[in-house]
């Protein structure tokens, strides 16, 4: 089975005499409030899915994926992972500090802390996501940010997996699904929409070349008008349960947020899915793309794609299908500029076309969608984000 990211596959879940410990200790620590982002992030790095960071990366860390998209000791990292807090005495270099989610008395998580330093927003959101541009979310999301930085290791208290624990499975618990399975060779296809007939084409296209296809919604903070969690989950189940082979796929969420970062998220993207034992992701085009208020991309359409040459060493391979995609009802099947001819008898897989059909609950047609995937989307009286 593949390595994961930089040769070990973290583990900072606590148990047993530990975890008593850890309750008791947290109970006279320090507290410093976390968001629900950083809850999904703390737990992502004690369940091993941002291996082989044990903790919040410190300030030659974060500086050193700025200007080459690697950590110091020479790790692909393309986005950072980081606790920020809004002044430098919020806490001190070798403090313990119980994180606690807003409202709650408890701890999830404690925090040892090694340093604290500043940070430029400008430079680093220019590094990261090729723009300053206030409009973009992760941008904006940046931007939000305390002035200082947080490096240090985290210890998980509450290892609680949320609404969908039957799809929640961590690395460690993937890549033995995968091992029981016999599947050598995993492929991730990464979604954030429910799925339609393009998709469908696309996965089951790599299944040809793969022994098992994980698909990995992920779960977490969105921008609004993106479908909510529990659409794209139950989406999902439907369209497997009745067009796969389901001894060639697996469902399983990935908690994290939406950075919308283009070709550096592709990449943060691939790294995950990694540590979840899978050896190929599916890059489509504009892949964790987003597009300013007049419509313009931030990036360019392939651009996630094209990344991957720049980091031979990921060992992961990036999947992609070259081509403008749409139902040809000369063809009667999937096709797309280089299969065919017949641009002009396409019916486009257009989001924004789908997303208003479904706003208007009309139909979409069966050459988009599989009507058992648009008919549960339609039971749901809350569909997008607001």
């Amino acid at each position: 089975m593949i390595q994961p990211h930089g040769g070990k596959l973290v583990n900072q879940i606590l148990s047993g005499d530990e975890l008593d410990d850890a309750v008791a200790r947290a109970a006279t620590l320090e507290k410093l409030t976390i968001s629900d982002v950083l809850t999904s992030d703390i737990q992502n790095i004690a369940r091993g899915v941002f291996s082989p960071l044990a903790g919040f990366v410190g300030k030659d860390d974060f500086e050193s994926i700025a200007t080459n998209d690697r950590m110091v000791d020479g790790t692909v990292w393309t986005i950072p992972i980081i606790l920020d807090v809004p002044e430098q005495d919020t806490v001190k270099p070798g403090q313990e500090v119980a994180l606690c989610r807003e409202g709650e008395a408890e701890a999830m998580a404690i925090l040892k802390v090694a340093e604290v330093y500043d940070w430029d927003k400008q430079a680093a959101t220019k590094a990261f996501f090729g723009t300053n541009d206030e409009h973009h979310p992760g941008v904006g999301g940046m931007y939000s940010r305390g002035d200082w930085l947080v490096g240090g290791d985290i210890f998980l208290i509450d290892n609680d997996r949320g609404p969908f624990a039957d799809v929640n499975l961590f690395p460690a618990e993937t890549r033995k699904v995968f091992e029981g399975k016999g599947w050598e060779s995993v492929i991730a296809f990464q979604t954030r929409n429910v799925p339609h007939i393009g998709h469908e084409f696309l996965q089951k296209s790599v299944l040809g070349f793969t022994d098992g296809l994980l698909v990995q919604p992920l779960i977490g903070k969105k921008k609004p008008g993106d479908f909510r969690d529990e659409v794209i989950i139950a989406a999902y189940q439907t369209l497997l349960d009745n067009y796969y082979a389901s001894d060639r796929v697996f469902l399983n969420i990935l908690p994290t947020e939406m950075r919308y970062g283009g070709p550096k998220e592709a990449i943060l993207h691939a790294i995950m899915r990694k540590n979840y034992g899978c050896t190929g992701i599916i890059i489509g085009r504009d892949h964790a793309g987003v597009s300013d208020p007049d419509g313009k991309p931030y990036y360019g359409e392939e651009d996630a794609i094209h990344i991957f040459k720049d980091f031979p060493d990921m060992a992961i391979e990036p999947f992609s299908i070259a081509g403008d995609f749409g139902y040809c009802t000369k063809c009667n099947n999937v096709s797309s500029d280089r299969m065919c001819p017949h641009q002009d008898q396409y019916i486009s897989f257009s989001g924004t076309e789908i997303r208003q059909a479904i706003i208007n609950r009309d139909t979409v047609p069966e050459q988009v969608m599989r009507p058992e995937v648009l008919e549960c989307i339609l039971q749901f009286d809350e569909i997008f984000v607001e």
